[in-house]
């Protein structure tokens, strides 16, 4: 295989799985031939060993083949991950970018370990920004990654080696972590997908702080629709995680039509870059016809907040990180990290208060933004520059590339940052959409319209989006899935599906042609059951979810309910929980309601 016959993105590859046409030793083999390819691009930190990696391809293929329905028990079963290498693994080191501070970790942070027990294959750590203190990509004692595009040019940072090995194809996602933007410059600076979720809804828990207050962990992939599936699968609450949030039951699906925000002309800065501004232009008419409504918005108190991120006593934050090190070793940081943590101990309580009253004032000022608009539009980053000119002014040229970014943790939003385009000298442009806390399954779906709307390229790859399934979809390009009982809105099992990224696409009926039962268990639910001849219609909800998330689904359906093919009253067959006929026969039949609401109302 080659890169040019093979995208990494998760769709096409778990397509290529199910129909036996690619095992996990197969995809082992063909990122270790990518990585030679690579040479020394200054992506990694450590690497899980070749015969490891091989090891656990075999042992994932060898489980399947005993067990061929494991397959839709493991979601991400044989793709390959990167991991930022602020984030702990236990048998790799964890450095933070700093070979002083280097650490063997007991346990796997709880977030990359939802992800190997889903069937993920982890091929390393990856090179950051120290102590993840930087927007740049060039701050790391082992190197600056090289970026796909044109090695002349900052990765950006911090997660600059996460992102890199996305957008070139040697990994189909990365972990990353986001303060002040580290999850998303680097997504546009390598034309691929940067979720940074709300915070706490990924844990924290086994990553090496920067504000710990504010960091959240940050997915990068080739598609929108893989991020959101990714975040269902890590994005679970972990109880030991005091930073950790419950994601709301009622967590809205994505409104349209729907109004967006784009800065007024005067707060919009593109700091020179003469293409930037037709770039972001472009990307703000394709989200008007997606069904949005644009209006401008005057972001002074965003950008107010933004400036208190390191001009204020959150830099203490970054010191209490380190502070062992910095007390014993400060020579063991970079010069510029050093620099800017260091800056940590000249704030006292007094001014921590004061700074958390000032920005409770401008958070307020803020939220009237939310009534006018569902989200905010901003450039991810106003420019790109060269790795000479961040040499020339790595502290002032690093703080422009916030200005979209450094205000978005302090006000508890979520963001995603999506690939817009290219400069004429072939660099690309990205933009980020951002909306407040709990909006990430709604970004991500209006995401992967966006990017359905502009069909760039895949990263740095020739790839582009795959093409939806129209057997069974929704028209964003994910999978239709029928419930009829206890997964429908409302009901106690909705949340689940809110969770794993599904969001309600219509309400139908099934074609006459089953039955409904009243199982047993707890909650409440029935059961659909295909007839031979005969039957009737139920009303039912379709769901639009991942690939992934589908498989989720599937591996925590217990019997006697299972996930098969339903059949709609327009001829449609979709995805759909269906009744073991044993369990039926000894079930009351409920048919003659009509369905499982009515039922319930008239029981």
């Amino acid at each position: 295989m080659t890169a040019a016959a093979m995208s990494f993105d998760l769709g096409s590859l778990r397509r290529r799985i199910v129909a036996g046409e690619l095992s996990a030793a197969a995809l082992a083999q063909e990122v270790l031939a990518r990585l030679a390819a690579a040479g020394d691009d200054k992506v990694w930190i450590a690497r899980v060993g070749e015969d490891a990696l091989r090891q656990r391809a075999a042992a994932l293929d060898a489980a399947v083949a005993r067990d061929p329905s494991l397959l839709a028990r493991l979601p991400l079963f044989g793709v390959p991950f990167a991991v930022k290498d602020n984030i702990d693994v236990a048998g790799l080191p964890t450095t933070a970018g700093c070979p002083a501070f280097a650490y063997a970790p007991a346990a796997t942070a709880p977030a990359v370990a939802r992800l190997i027990e889903a069937g993920a294959l982890l091929v390393g750590k990856t090179n950051l920004d120290q102590f993840a203190t930087g927007l740049v990509g060039t701050r790391s004692p082992y190197g600056v990654p090289r970026n796909p595009f044109d090695p002349r040019y900052i990765p950006g940072g911090s997660s600059s080696g996460s992102a890199v090995a996305v957008a070139a194809g040697l990994v189909s996602f990365a972990l990353g972590t986001d303060t002040a933007g580290s999850g998303r410059v680097p997504a546009a600076f390598n034309n691929v997908v940067g979720l940074k979720p709300t915070r706490g809804r990924i844990s924290t828990s086994g990553v090496v702080p920067a504000c710990r207050s504010l960091d959240c962990v940050s997915i990068f992939a080739l598609t929108a629709a893989d991020a959101a599936a990714l975040l269902a699968v890590c994005g679970v609450y972990e109880e030991a995680d005091p930073f950790s949030r419950r994601m709301p039951p009622d967590a809205g699906a994505p409104a349209t039509p729907f109004r967006f925000a784009v800065p007024r002309a005067a707060d919009l800065e593109f700091f020179g870059d003469s293409d930037a501004p037709a770039l972001f232009e472009h990307a703000a008419a394709a989200l008007e016809a997606l069904g949005g409504t644009r209006i401008e918005a005057d972001l002074t108190s965003f950008f107010a907040a933004a400036a208190l991120l390191y001009g204020g006593p959150w830099v203490a934050e970054r010191l209490a990180a380190v502070e062992e090190l910095y007390g014993r070793a400060p020579e063991a940081l970079l010069p510029v990290t050093r620099e800017i943590i260091a800056a940590g101990a000249r704030h006292s309580a007094v001014d921590a208060f004061k700074a958390s009253y000032r920005l409770a004032a401008l958070r307020r000022e803020s939220e009237a933004l939310w009534q006018r608009a569902e989200l905010l539009l901003v450039p991810t980053a106003g420019t790109i520059y060269s790795l000479a000119e961040i040499e020339a002014d790595p502290v002032g040229r690093n703080t422009r590339l916030g200005r979209y970014t450094n205000f978005v943790n302090f006000f508890d939003l979520a963001a995603v940052a999506l690939p817009a385009g290219f400069r004429r000298d072939g660099l690309p442009f990205g933009v980020t959409c951002i909306a407040p806390a709990f909006s990430d399954r709604a970004l991500c779906a209006l995401g992967e319209a966006f990017q359905r709307r502009l069909d760039l390229r895949l990263g740095a790859t020739a790839h582009r989006l795959p093409p939806a399934d129209a057997a069974a979809s929704a028209p964003d390009g994910r999978i239709a899935v029928a419930v009829a009982g206890a997964h429908l809105s409302g009901m106690p099992l909705n949340g689940r599906l809110v969770e794993l990224g599904a969001h309600l696409l219509e309400r139908a009926r099934t074609a006459p042609a089953y039955r409904m039962f009243l199982l047993d268990g707890a909650p409440a639910r029935p059961g659909l059951l295909r007839e031979a001849a005969g039957g009737s219609a139920f009303e039912i909800e379709l769901w639009a979810m991942s690939a992934a998330a589908l498989g989720t689904l599937v591996a925590e359906t217990a019997p006697p309910l299972s996930v098969g093919t339903v059949l709609l009253a327009d001829g449609r067959a979709v995805k759909g929980f269906l009744c073991e006929a044993a369990a039926a026969a000894r079930a009351k039949d409920i048919s003659a309601f009509g369905g499982w609401r009515e039922y319930l109302r008239r029981r």
